[in-house]
């Protein structure tokens, strides 16, 4: 099949202004008082907040598993038959930094991360493939992130999307009562160590990515996964 790709600000807003529209009902899932009691159980140990000061204490990690760029249609395909078996996947996306006013760029990088790969989709390059629009759209497969309600309405830009069970880290966290939220704040109180952000606003459209954004944006995927795996007991 072919890949849908749009290329310019006037295909993407079709003459209206440059915001994004909000998440629709069932973006991201609701999760119950018993999942989030069950949670509860698992964490009494974590404490609910950080200061700046712990958290510049804490050891900067990241992801030290296989990192797999996806930038054409075989490897769209090859990577989609793999994950479409995995029924935990982290999730995170990437955009190009805009520093004027009025400037926009659509989600260049789509990031998801099994145990120890972390598949990295070039949007900007392939757009958003039907057989990664179906994994993402998969009731039966977890696509925990943070910060849904950024990513689901830029998705949209690349054409109709209907995700299901994507678990927002940010609104479980607020429910038991964490006052640091956020992918830095959440990776060191449950995983002791602290994320760099060094790569945050470099441009990740860019021709190739470099080494280091490649393990930033696997990095940022791979903490949502093992959060999950932490709420529940698991890791």
């Amino acid at each position: 099949m072919r890949f849908s790709k749009r290329n310019s600000n006037s295909d993407i807003t079709n003459g209206e202004p440059l915001k994004l529209k909000q998440t629709q009902a069932g973006d991201i899932a609701e999760l119950s008082e018993d999942r989030i009691d069950f949670f509860a159980s698992n964490i009494t140990e974590i404490p609910r907040e950080i200061s700046k000061l712990d958290l510049a204490e804490l050891p900067l990690a990241g992801f030290s598993g296989q990192i797999i760029v996806v930038d054409d249609e075989n490897s769209c395909w090859e990577a989609c038959e793999i994950l479409q078996r995995i029924d935990i996947l982290g999730f995170d996306t990437e955009t190009r930094p805009s520093f004027k006013k009025g400037e926009f760029h659509q989600i260049a990088l789509l990031q998801l991360s099994s145990a120890s790969t972390v598949y990295l989709f070039r949007l900007n390059k392939i757009g958003l493939p039907d057989c990664l629009r179906r994994i993402l759209e998969q009731e039966t497969i977890l696509k925990v992130g943070i910060a849904l309600e950024n990513d689901i309405p830029e998705l949209r830009y690349y054409g109709s999307i209907s995700p299901a069970s994507m678990v927002d880290l940010n609104r479980i966290c607020g429910r038991l009562e964490f006052v640091s939220i956020g992918a830095r704040k959440l990776a060191a109180l449950f995983l002791g160590f602290r994320l760099s952000k060094a790569q945050q606003t470099s441009n990740w459209e860019n021709e190739t990515l470099s080494p280091s954004q490649q393990i930033y944006a696997a990095t940022d995927a791979w903490v949502c996964r093992e959060i999950y795996l932490r709420l529940n007991g698991l890791s």
